[in-house]
């Protein structure tokens, strides 16, 4: 595979594909069905405006976040979908046991042949108590360290190719490759590519080794995006899946008609934040009840630090913003997510951002 396939076709004006991950965030009046709801309008909204990709990612015990199941929500969306790439941003591989995750996904590849991506973080995606109770054991330190044993595993039962005199040469996840190599067997479904996702420098340098495509959270660790690439960029070692490097970041943005109503949705974003934060999450607060909200000092000086890495305002304002990042950033793609409390306004933001980039109408 190479680089550019990965990249597909650039639409409209933008300098690099434009993606957008999606947190299925359950606003305050609304409820886990309409969060789901309004994810695959906006899958659909994305297909139908030139997106390259979709992602969902893997959060658990947070009220106000309804993707604890990414395959479940893919499959959905992949039943209301044609076109465009499905994937998860990311499943946490330490939270499940390999052969699982290729099951679920050779499954997802099976319903939506070439279009799934399988997307992998080692961080828990929620507290130390929940992901205690997901992987049913207390040393969670673990998982993260054994990352890339569990990834190698993962890899051999995707591929089936396990060696011989391995304890699992005789186990295949299904759908997959042995389909094709039983009596009277057909193709098997192809087999979705595998991107490393990371907040640090670990996933960056495991990515390049692998030479592997590599996603950096942006979004909640902008201090070290930039290093991270580099890492990942200086370290990359050219494989059978990759030719040369390629990177993703994922950027929160919001697009609104007005810069003021822009501010308020924001501001109610990054109060939801200060509640995870602190112990207290919920379900994304209202623009009304940021406003009527006494944020001590403290608070104040998270949000202004939390918003200064969210590119918001008018249309051409956030493409002003993702441009210069892109050109700061040497991304290959940008994976947009718009957390706006409104589920409408959350759509209306994507809306807005494939007209400043003259994205195609369907």
């Amino acid at each position: 595979m190479t680089a550019d396939e990965i990249r597909g076709e650039v639409q409209g004006t933008a300098p690099v594909p434009l993606s957008v991950l999606d947190l299925v965030t359950v606003s305050a009046g609304h409820t886990a069905t309409d969060a789901l709801r309004t994810s695959v309008d906006l899958a659909r909204l994305a297909e139908s405006r030139g997106f390259h990709r979709f992602w969902v990612a893997e959060h658990h015990s947070m009220p106000g976040v309804a993707s604890s199941s990414p395959a479940v929500i893919l499959a959905h969306l992949a039943a209301h979908t044609h076109r465009i790439r499905l994937g998860s941003g990311g499943v946490m591989l330490p939270n499940h046991a390999p052969l699982v995750i290729a099951e679920q996904f050779g499954t997802l590849e099976a319903m939506a042949p070439g279009r799934i991506d399988l997307g992998l973080g080692r961080a828990p995606g929620t507290d130390g108590a929940t992901a205690a109770a997901l992987r049913r054991t207390d040393h969670l330190n673990e998982g993260a360290d054994d990352f890339p044993e569990q990834l190698a595993e993962l890899t051999r039962f995707l591929d089936d190719d396990f060696p011989d005199g391995h304890p699992y040469r005789r186990i295949h996840a299904v759908p997959g490759p042995v389909q094709a190599t039983s009596p009277g067997g057909v193709q098997a479904p192809h087999r979705p590519p595998i991107w490393l996702l990371g907040s640090s420098g670990f996933s960056a340098r495991l990515a390049a080794v692998l030479g592997l495509p590599f996603a950096f959270a942006h979004h909640f660790s902008a201090r070290n995006t930039v290093p991270a690439l580099e890492l990942y960029r200086e370290s990359f070692q050219p494989s059978a899946v990759l030719d040369r490097p390629y990177a993703l970041i994922g950027v929160s943005a919001l697009a609104t008609d007005e810069e003021k109503e822009a501010r308020r949705q924001v501001r109610a974003a990054a109060l939801g934040m200060v509640r995870l934060r602190t112990g207290r999450p919920g379900l994304i607060p209202s623009p009304e009840e940021a406003e009527a909200y006494d944020f001590s000092p403290m608070e104040r000086e998270f949000v202004d630090s939390w918003n200064a890495n969210v590119v918001h305002g008018t249309p051409d304002e956030v493409r002003s913003g993702l441009d210069d990042l892109q050109k700061r950033t040497g991304a290959d793609e940008l994976m947009i997510t718009s957390n706006a409390p409104g589920m409408d306004a959350r759509l209306r933001s994507y809306e807005l951002i494939a007209d400043a980039y003259g994205l195609p109408t369907a």
